[in-house]
């Protein structure tokens, strides 16, 4: 990336020192944070960190990500500083029946940080202040992050041995004419105003570590952590129509009315642990 950080006053860099100040702590889960120019994946090297033994609560941050994954091998990318795009290096102790549950985790902290960081606060009528969300941002199963039906976010996680990756990649200022798909969106299209990144990117880790520390104080158990309940009621694809198109070819088609304790997707009636949901129509008023 040869162009100077502050060439798009629009995109200003992140500043890794800044960040460890407001984030790293003693008694806190986020032990490191490394913010680089330019990587081929934040998950791929954060991987290779797990492997050598490196501790739970680093955070890789990188400013333009040339061979980033989505799910499904999807590829996902973005002009410079123009996202987040970080992995975190997890070590839950919880059951690995339960692991399943720490992308939708990740969903929800993601989601409620970007809610609450785009809310309008308004007076009403009688002096009170009062907020609402500037960007309706939705979970679509397992873990996209939708504003109607565009995507502006996605998650991946990787199992590396006993330790968890999960990567985030968030579209921030990305212009209507610099979407990779008709289909994806960005917080600066959906009219929010946040050009720095940072303090979005503060609140996001905060509010992932709180419900993580719920999560895992509580054996990973995500109806007593309230896990569960916040990604239901965030969740877009419940009561909709969805074609779901499962491992082996087979295709699923129904209404989703539910996600069990397991985290899967029940469709007409039928769990779904894993495959590529698409919604087939609006959800009714």
């Amino acid at each position: 990336m040869s162009e100077s950080p502050y060439a798009d006053l629009n995109r200003p860099p992140l500043h890794e020192q800044a960040l460890r100040r407001a984030l790293v702590r003693d008694d806190g889960l986020w032990r490191a944070i490394e913010v680089v120019a330019e990587t081929g994946s934040t998950n791929v090297d954060l991987a290779a960190a797990a492997r050598d033994g490196a501790p739970e609560g680093a955070v890789l941050v990188t400013e333009a990500q040339t061979a980033g994954r989505g799910r499904m091998g999807r590829s996902w990318s973005a002009p410079p500083r123009s996202g987040l795009m970080f992995s975190m290096l997890l070590r839950p102790a919880v059951p690995a029946a339960r692991l399943g549950w720490a992308p939708l985790l990740t969903g929800v902290a993601v989601a409620t940080a970007v809610r609450r960081m785009t809310a309008r606060v308004e007076a009403g009528d009688f002096g009170e202040a009062h907020g609402d969300a500037a960007v309706d941002v939705r979970l679509k199963w397992p873990n996209d992050l939708l504003v109607g039906d565009r995507k502006l976010a996605g998650i991946l996680a990787e199992r590396i041995d006993d330790a968890l990756v999960v990567g985030v990649g968030l579209n921030v200022g990305l212009r209507a004419d610099e979407l990779p798909v008709p289909t994806a969106t960005s917080l600066a299209v959906e009219g929010a105003p946040l050009s720095d990144r940072a303090p979005l990117l503060r609140a996001i880790l905060r509010e992932f570590e709180t419900w993580y520390r719920e999560w895992t104080a509580l054996d990973g158990d995500p109806e007593s952590s309230g896990l569960r309940t916040a990604y239901k009621d965030l969740c877009a694809t419940l009561g909709r129509e969805v074609r779901v198109r499962m491992p082996g070819d087979r295709t699923l088609t129904g209404v989703a009315t539910d996600v069990d304790v397991s985290g899967r997707l029940v469709v007409a009636g039928e769990p779904v642990s894993a495959g590529d949901v698409i919604h087939i129509r609006p959800a009714a008023p």
